[in-house]
């Protein structure tokens, strides 16, 4: 596949994705009430939102402009990790959030490769790759770790209160 077209598709798709979570959250106010849970609902937000925005900084730059997609690769992937850091920290004082550590521990650990091949392109080289489609791979791994976030929160997994949910009656 044309890199460009990936990029095309996965912006969208990311996108799509960030619609689809607000459509979810718009039906559970509730859940915007908590601040511990708003937080959470804005990092699942931003798994979606920060990718996307790569993807349109890679088509505006793209192999003729590298230093475009390259300088917003690492600064988007810098408020990403920030952020990200910010919720784990949050999350070890409630032990509910704590099961979402995982997914958010390799969420920042990805957001941090992802800088480090916009500032040294060359790596991907090592590895038989153009920095582009590395990146490519990785922002596909940061939505398939927003996906599992997914997954865990409306499983109740990491959701404060999430116990009394399932608690009988």
């Amino acid at each position: 596949m044309d890199v460009s077209t990936f990029y095309a598709l996965f912006s969208a798709t990311c996108f799509t994705l960030v619609g689809l979570w607000w459509n979810v959250v718009q039906g559970h106010a509730e859940w915007l009430r908590v601040p511990a849970m708003r937080r959470i609902v804005g990092g699942i937000y931003l798994s979606f939102l920060l990718p996307a925005l790569m993807g349109l900084f890679a088509q505006v730059g793209g192999l003729e402009t590298p230093e475009i997609w390259r300088i917003s690769f690492v600064l988007v992937s810098v408020a990403g990790c920030l952020s990200t850091v910010r919720l784990l920290g949050r999350g070890s004082r409630d032990p509910a959030a704590a099961r979402l550590t995982l997914p958010q521990f390799a969420a920042a650990v990805v957001y941090v490769l992802i800088a480090v091949v916009g500032v040294a392109p060359e790596l991907a080289g090592h590895i038989g790759l153009r920095p582009i489609q590395a990146e490519a791979i990785l922002l596909s791994l940061l939505v398939l770790i927003g996906h599992g976030l997914v997954w865990r929160f409306m499983a109740g997994e990491g959701r404060p209160g999430a116990e009394a949910d399932t608690a009988a009656p």
